[in-house]
């Protein structure tokens, strides 16, 4: 298994405009209120610290490569990479460009089959938030007060402590 994490200050930004975005689930109502919501885990697929955390430890008993979006973003070739030893491939450096091309965010959305135009607008209604929004490191930094980074920095401080798991919210 191959398990993708993003820092959960661009997560929550993303998840957001998701549930914005999503017409099936309730609506997110302002950023404060979501914000709320996503610190105490009442999502609609859970826990993000729980869900993060539990994979990490799952590394332990299970064969799982644990990587993060930052990196990949950072330096999609060298995670690429990573992944291709995990899974023990080699291939040509012409299907690591295509793999690097069709994988790049800027591809993908648009890419109808990834980028879920096709869907009716009464299940994502896209003119709210396209689901693949921006695909940037650090956009909570236009969404987060001031008030509202020390309360979620406390918080993760808490929720993370012992975990040895870390994340990066610049590249």
């Amino acid at each position: 298994m191959v398990y993708i994490a993003r820092n959960p200050k661009d997560c929550m930004v993303s998840y957001y405009y998701f549930y914005k975005m999503d017409q099936t689930l309730p609506d997110p109502e302002t950023w404060d209120n979501f914000f709320s919501t996503f610190l105490k885990g009442s999502l609609a697929w859970g826990d993000w610290f729980d869900h993060v955390t539990g994979w990490w430890k799952a590394r332990d008993e299970h064969k799982i490569l644990y990587i993060f979006y930052e990196d990949m973003i950072e330096d999609s070739r060298r995670e690429l990479c990573k992944v291709m030893r995990f899974l023990g491939k080699d291939f040509s450096e012409d299907v690591v460009k295509k793999i690097l091309h069709h994988t790049s965010f800027k591809a993908m959305k648009a890419n109808p089959m990834i980028n879920f135009s096709v869907f009716s607008e009464s299940i994502f209604d896209q003119s709210v938030s396209s689901f693949m929004r921006k695909g940037t490191v650090g956009d909570w930094k236009n969404h987060f007060l001031v008030s509202q980074n020390i309360i979620f920095d406390n918080e993760y401080k808490k929720k993370m402590e012992g975990s040895g798991l870390e994340f990066r919210t610049e590249v």
